[in-house]
């Protein structure tokens, strides 16, 4: 019965010239990582096919505390990756073959190459990859900030832009700044944030001011482009994400030499 008024009111909705669109499902834990230090996700670019050797993101710093102006690229490795259902429990345990790319430096994010494709974990484990948006996110977006380690998701939205984020001897560029809500903990680092409307990763999130302190480690400051130093205590921050999608041709292959790829390189 509830099929048959259902579609009477399609059928109503379509004759006065209205389209309607399938609604995005509320954000879980579908395509969350946990590695054995942080959070990551499994991850996909726009143009990515079932044969596509699959992606993780995390963060630069989850793999390694690296030196300002070091990039990492096509590494061969061996890590292990605990990949979550919906409700947060353990669906399988993937393995990543080859470190596609980390940095702490301009953004710190990290992506690895799995052995097995999009295609091979859609058909062994119903789980699928979160898209990497495109574009540019906006301020004011509502956000979740899912964390596979700690199997908890936060609520918030962005709350802006930071033209340049120091802390310690890294300086990270452009860079996700949340409202308090979302705040994030150790153990968060490598978490997806994702554009709770488009279901897309927008950033990574990566840090955070813990005690006040001003451009020191787990004590990020804001510094804008005239100089001005700005501390705020207890709030978090993650980096964007869009940038790494102009950086890959097809089947998941990093080309650093692309004309819109504007990533640190080696």
């Amino acid at each position: 019965m509830a099929r048959r008024l259902l579609g009477t009111l399609l059928a109503a909705i379509a004759a006065l010239g209205v389209t309607t669109a399938p609604a995005q499902a509320a954000v879980d834990f579908t395509g969350i990582v946990a590695l054995n230090n942080c959070s990551g996700s499994l991850v996909r670019l726009p143009s990515s096919t079932a044969a596509d050797k699959a992606l993780v993101l995390t963060n630069g710093h989850c793999v390694k505390l690296m030196k300002a102006g070091e990039v990492i690229v096509n590494q061969t490795v061996s890590r292990s990756f605990s990949l979550l259902g919906g409700s947060g429990s353990k669906i399988a345990t993937l393995t990543g073959t080859k470190l596609v790319y980390a940095t702490m430096t301009g953004t710190d994010a990290a992506l690895y190459q799995l052995n097995t494709t999009y295609g091979q974990i859609q058909q062994q484990y119903g789980s699928r990859a979160l898209e990497l948006s495109a574009s540019h996110p906006v301020a004011q977006t509502d956000i979740r900030v899912v964390s596979g380690y700690w199997k908890r998701i936060y609520s918030c939205q962005i709350d802006g832009f930071v033209h340049q984020l120091r802390e310690d001897a890294w300086t990270w560029r452009d860079s996700i700044r949340y409202t308090s809500a979302c705040n994030t903990i150790g153990g968060t680092s490598g978490s997806p944030i994702i554009d709770n409307t488009s279901g897309k990763v927008v950033g990574v999130n990566n840090t955070g001011n813990e005690s006040g302190g001003r451009c020191t480690m787990n004590n990020p400051c804001e510094v804008d482009v005239a100089g001005q130093v700005t501390v705020r205590r207890g709030i978090n921050y993650g980096q964007q994400t869009f940038g790494f999608v102009s950086c890959f041709g097809p089947g998941t292959t990093l080309d650093l030499s692309l004309p819109d790829c504007a990533v640190a390189k080696p």
